[in-house]
């Protein structure tokens, strides 16, 4: 309970600082204020969920008397709520104190300061809420406070209609969970969750409810085909708040879901899997392969969170059809190698975005290729860069590959299924993760070689220079966190058990009874993985071959201009182009995926026209599902335009015959 009441305070006081934020906005140390108390009550809220669910604390709950009457409003903190408030408050502080930096480079710092602690406070209530009307209005103030950061530069156009998707993709969303809860409130009206655990759903109204669930949450985290936001809204918003709607806000819709399929719908159904599963690929691979076509940065790195919320769902499925078969050892490791990759994703995404908000600060440019050669001018955020960059690609021994490879572990179990189905499915499932770690790989080493690398592209990446102190100390917490969490994944897969337990009821064998650091997600004698000793390797290595090329090579060291292949021109034009790059995943998948079009105009000899290839792409889902409905929205708004211009005789006409209909409608029913 102790827990339970100091995280509403943290809350309260972020609240509180939202209005306080909105009187010294316009002051000139606005931004260390601000986020210098976001950051301290951060650390506040994370060091008390940290000891609750480390702890293994038992749930605690309280009703305070707001909120609908007869209802007021329900808290309860449990581990899995604990878990995803310690993630966000983990994420807030790094990004509070990346924005004591960042903030003072903002030109409008009136629109993001007072709103930024209100998100704060809206990641963190969420997943505290224990009844609907609680969860959805603190669903839709962490929403609405979101949107006001989108909106913060809303005078580009862009930025403009970034924000009007994003709240119409948000309202959707609402709705659908809406829906959802009042399937499994049903006619009784129980809005407590403790009333619906009492009284779980049948089977096809939990079918439905997890539908809605999967739309309405899978809306706001980016689960195709509803992600649509996601590359729109996040390169609009500051970039300390696209890392806390990348890495965060996107962990809260996972939690969303869980909460309703591990724990208010009762009983998991193997067939729920199927939709679960099939949505996380498809989502995977929609984000990596549109990541790999993206020349803006951020963009970029909003299509990659994409691509990793499908992989978190690809795991959840696999843990839903696990405990729907009662193999609670193999959903233990399907949901940890979920909840381990959230974890992750939340500490190498908000570093990357922290890393693009550096080179937009420095450089004023998000286009790939108009930077370039920052490597030399930013060590700082190049190596924390680098980091992250490996870290989500999958590569030992940094974190993201940790939770990858238990993912595939759990994979490997998939044999164990009874149906047929579901071990057909995971084969493919397996082949998913696997082209997805591939096409990831491919798409930071793109984005970092062209970003970093070379030689400057535009005159703003020649004069680049390092950025502020909190920028750069936030970058390398995060760097030393992902290296950390790869070398030594043991402990927070232990840490993970009470999450494991309380959701499925098993949990992985404990890591830390395996020597040297070594995880056996399964037993020891079938896989096992040690991050310390492949980072020694690769160490060891490194500093081997400097020494053989040193030592017994030339010591003489000289500079050349980079090999032009026999044509000087010293034109950094003719270097790599992010487009070049991405120009055989484009010809193998572009088609399929994007209607990629390639045409090429090569005068004839002679002919002094420069060579030209245009490239024709479009989003699939964007053309096949979003455009046609708002043109239909469109086209129905401009038939029913002329009802404005009635009078008031014609008003009272539609009104009465609107009555006579509804009388006779129920007239007929009756």
């Amino acid at each position: 309970m102790i827990a339970l009441v100091g995280l509403l305070l943290v809350d309260l006081g972020l609240l509180t600082l939202a209005g306080i934020a909105a009187v010294v906005a316009r002051r000139r140390d606005a931004h260390t204020i601000v986020y210098g108390a976001a950051l301290a009550l951060s650390a506040l809220g994370l060091a008390i969920s940290s000891a609750h669910f480390l702890g293994r604390e038992a749930p605690a709950s309280l009703v305070l008397p707001i909120g609908l009457p007869w209802l007021g409003a329900h808290f309860r903190l449990d581990a899995l709520s604990a878990f995803f408030i310690a993630l966000g408050h983990l994420g807030a502080a790094a990004a509070s104190l990346y924005a004591i930096g960042y903030g003072r480079h903002e030109t409008h710092p009136a629109r993001v300061a007072p709103f930024y602690p209100a998100f704060l406070a809206g990641l963190a209530l969420v997943p505290l809420a224990d009844d609907a009307y609680t969860f959805l209005v603190t669903w839709e103030f962490m929403s609405l406070a979101s949107w006001a950061l989108v909106m913060a530069h809303h005078r580009r156009a862009e930025n403009a209609q970034a924000g009007f998707v994003y709240l119409v993709m948000a309202a959707f969303g609402a709705l659908a969970l809406l829906l959802a809860f009042g399937l499994l409130a049903g006619a009784s009206g129980g809005y407590a969750f403790d009333a619906m655990r009492a009284h779980p759903p049948k089977a096809v109204v939990a079918g439905f409810a997890l539908a809605l669930a999967l739309i309405g949450a899978g809306s706001k985290a980016g689960l195709a085909p509803l992600h649509v936001w996601l590359p729109l809204a996040h390169p609009a918003a500051p970039s300390h708040v696209s890392a806390l709607m990348s890495g965060v806000m996107t962990k809260v819709a996972i939690y969303g879901f869980m909460r309703f399929a591990f724990d208010l719908l009762g009983p998991p159904d193997w067939r729920w899997s199927l939709a679960v599963m099939p949505l996380g690929a498809a989502t995977a691979l929609i984000g990596v392969l549109s990541a790999n076509m993206e020349i803006d940065l951020k963009r970029l790195l909003a299509y990659s969170t994409v691509e990793n919320i499908g992989l978190i769902f690809i795991a959840l499925g696999l843990a839903l059809a696990f405990e729907a078969d009662d193999l609670s050892r193999a959903a233990a490791l399907a949901l940890t190698a979920a909840m381990l990759h959230a974890f992750n994703h939340m500490l190498f995404k908000s570093l990357l975005f922290f890393a693009a908000g550096a080179v937009l600060t420095a450089t004023g440019a998000r286009d790939l290729n108009r930077l370039g050669g920052l490597f030399d001018r930013m060590r700082w955020t190049s190596l924390s860069a680098l980091i992250g960059c490996a870290a989500i690609a999958g590569l030992p021994p940094l974190n993201g590959f940790v939770s990858e490879w238990l993912m595939l572990q759990a994979v490997l179990l998939g044999p164990a299924f009874p149906q047929w189905t579901l071990k057909l499915m995971t084969l493919g499932m397996g082949a998913a993760v696997a082209l997805v770690a591939a096409l990831a790989a491919a798409a930071f080493a793109r984005a970092f070689g062209i970003a970093f690398l070379g030689r400057p592209r535009s005159p703003e990446a020649a004069r680049a220079g390092e950025v502020d102190a909190p920028m750069r100390y936030a970058m390398a917490g995060l760097a030393g966190a992902c290296l950390l969490a790869g070398i030594f994944p043991g402990v927070l897969i232990d840490a993970l058990k009470p999450l494991a337990q309380a959701t499925v009821g098993a949990a992985m064998p404990l890591q830390s009874k395996i020597g040297w650091t070594s995880i056996a997600p399964i037993a020891e004698l079938r896989s096992s993985y040690n991050g310390l000793l492949v980072f020694v390797f690769f160490v060891t290595a490194g500093v081997m071959a400097s020494f053989v090329i040193h030592r017994f090579a030339s010591a003489a060291l000289r500079r050349a201009p980079a090999w032009d292949c026999g044509f000087p021109n010293s034109d950094p034009a003719t270097q790599y182009t992010a487009q070049s790059f991405a120009q055989p995943i484009r010809r193998v998948y572009g088609g399929f995926a994007f209607a990629a079009r390639e045409t090429v105009d090569m005068p004839r000899p002679g002919d002094p026209r420069a060579a030209r290839l245009t490239i024709h792409m479009h989003d699939r889902v964007w053309r096949g599902l979003y455009a046609p409905i708002g043109a239909a929205v469109e086209g129905i708004a401009t038939r029913l335009n002329p009802l404005q211009f009635l009078t008031i005789r014609q008003y009272l006409s539609v009104v009465f015959g609107a009555l006579i209909a509804l009388l006779v409608l129920l007239a007929a029913r009756s």
